[in-house]
């Protein structure tokens, strides 16, 4: 392949002539725009990156703490009430109230709130009703009445157990020995 050398230039590099020399050029010109879609990629790449971190970060925040309160359980016969001792505010449209007796859950857990559910009797009072302003505050009672239907049932002697959340967030767990009335 005969290549030509500028000796006037003293010694620049050798150009090739004649077909190689197009092939040559034209990879050089391929060369340089295939950095083009290599950038792309990689400025693409970087964003989502980004982007992944971003949402990381919103949906890794630490979730909000439960209100601070005192609570206080009482059962007599077939009540329970729950009595707001101190702290926060409960709101009562967002409380969940789990019940167990002897350590066994009833079968039918009170709807918070409500006013007529089956395994209760109609008409329970205070956050616990569903006419209540949404506010349990301190010194407020809340309470409902268990059915015979419900099982296990209220008696005297027995120990009852009310879990008491906000939103899923733990706030009290309450025990007591039912009371006859």
């Amino acid at each position: 392949m005969p290549t030509d050398i500028d000796q006037s230039s003293g010694g620049s590099p050798p150009t090739e002539t004649g077909p190689e020399a197009v092939a040559t050029g034209s990879t050089a010109v391929r060369s340089s725009r295939a950095l083009a879609p290599v950038a792309g990629v990689l400025l693409l790449a970087i964003t989502v990156v980004l982007a992944g971190g971003v949402v990381t970060a919103t949906i890794g925040a630490p979730p909000e703490p439960a209100p601070t309160t005192a609570l206080s359980l009482s059962a007599t016969d077939d009540r329970i009430t729950v009595t707001h001792r101190g702290g926060d505010a409960l709101n009562a449209t967002e409380l969940t109230v789990r019940v167990r007796i002897d350590g066994e859950p009833l079968a039918r857990q009170p709807p918070v709130p409500f006013f007529s559910a089956a395994g209760f009797h109609p008409g329970p009072t205070g956050a616990f009703n569903a006419a209540t302003d949404g506010a349990w505050r301190v010194g407020g009672t809340a309470s409902f009445r268990v059915a015979e239907t419900n099982d296990p049932t209220l008696e005297p002697g027995r120990t009852v157990a009310v879990d008491i959340s906000v939103d899923g967030r733990p706030v009290a767990t309450l025990e007591a020995v039912v009371d006859s009335g």
